[in-house]
């Protein structure tokens, strides 16, 4: 589907920015998620010639990809932040900071989903959050269907299985009925 005018792209942009923005919100940073639906779209638009016939999942994979990126500019930014605190010349190196505020233990799915690798969450969410087809997971993961749907099977029995040894309670929510 070439898009070849400014209102066809209109016309994708509209039909496709709730979805892609619901995407990059679950996952990223807040301070960086206009940022990737920004710099997803312009990328859309610099390959307009390019988009397939559904932009759904190419969109998806270009946010996941602008993501990535951006996660890996944080991490530097973070070691920076260590070396200076790790550094005897700093007034820093005597702060430690204390992360265990951010551990939110109060939902046994949410402390279930954090125990679980990215590569396991990422699938998960593209399935349950996203509702995409395999085929259309499979694209933003770059990958086929059948690995896609041995990841998402694999995935649903790593949540199951920290769900059954961190609680004793046996009801299924409903969200919950859609991973085992």
């Amino acid at each position: 589907m070439p898009i070849q005018t400014e209102a066809q792209f209109t016309e994708v942009y509209r039909a496709h920015y709730e979805d892609l923005l619901r995407f990059v919100r679950r996952r990223a940073h807040p301070m960086n998620v206009d940022d990737i639906v920004g710099e997803t779209f312009l990328t859309a638009w610099r390959r307009r010639s390019e988009l397939p016939e559904d932009p759904r999942p190419w969109l998806f994979r270009t946010a996941r990809n602008a993501m990535l990126n951006a996660n890996r500019g944080m991490r530097r930014r973070s070691a920076l932040v260590v070396y200076i605190q790790q550094s005897p010349d700093t007034a820093a190196a005597r702060v430690t900071p204390d992360v265990s505020h951010q551990v939110d233990s109060r939902l046994e799915l949410g402390a279930a989903w954090q125990e679980l690798a990215a590569a396991d969450q990422e699938v998960l969410a593209l399935h349950v959050w996203e509702e995409l087809s395999a085929r259309d997971a499979a694209k933003v993961l770059g990958c086929t269907r059948a690995a896609y749907a041995m990841r998402l099977t694999r995935a649903k029995r790593r949540l199951a299985a920290r769900l059954t040894t961190d609680t004793t309670d046996t009801t299924v929510s409903p969200a919950l009925a859609l991973t085992r």
